[in-house]
């Protein structure tokens, strides 16, 4: 399927928006330096939480999310809502793998959730509710994520949404691709837990 010039022009919107490294200015300008240098090496808010400021992470969680968001709802705005899916695809391949930092990125989480947010906020509040849920009850995040995404696809399915639900499946994978070491140490028993350094 070729894409349309503007399904193209929202993907390379969005994998540019997406590429914006969060966690990593903030952390340099909230001097902690390099991110990368801690915990799992990671950009993203987990392991950002774990320089013991929740308040830095928490805008790593909002500014990794908001710019999928961002990206969804311009290239629906200025171009059409095929536009808005390959710019929802393109911010999460770009926070997943941005250029400018050898195309390590984060694991995609947070962008996961501006994607639905962007797309269909009542699936995202479900979602949420996912995660929060399991992570609450195991204080693993990443089991909370690979369970909420595993769920998301198929909730698309269900309700009738198939070009979401097939979007999602790609973005699942991705996601669980990302998340392949964390499911060894889970699956060994040694995943770190919420809070832990």
């Amino acid at each position: 399927m070729v894409l349309s010039w503007t399904a193209l022009a929202g993907l390379l919107f969005g994998y540019l928006l997406g590429t914006f490294p969060t966690g990593l200015i903030l952390s340099r300008l909230a001097g902690f330096g390099d991110i990368r240098s801690i915990g799992s090496g990671n950009i993203g808010a987990t392991n950002v939480l774990r320089t013991g400021s929740k308040k830095l992470a928490a805008l790593t969680l909002l500014g990794d999310a908001l710019k999928a968001t961002i990206a969804i709802v311009l290239a629906r705005r200025f171009g059409s809502d095929a536009a808005a899916l390959a710019a929802a695809f393109g911010a999460f391949l770009g926070h997943c793998f941005p250029v400018w930092l050898g195309f390590k990125g984060g694991k995609g989480v947070a962008t996961y959730f501006g994607v639905l947010l962007g797309l269909s906020w009542p699936t995202m509040l479900v979602a949420a509710a996912i995660w929060i849920g399991t992570a609450f009850a195991t204080r693993y995040s990443s089991l909370a994520a690979l369970l909420m995404s595993a769920l998301v696809p198929v909730i698309f399915f269900v309700t009738g949404h198939l070009a979401l639900a097939e979007l999602f499946l790609i973005l699942t994978a991705l996601l669980w691709l990302r998340h392949r070491a964390n499911l060894a140490r889970l699956l060994k028993g040694a995943e770190s837990k919420i809070g832990q350094k």
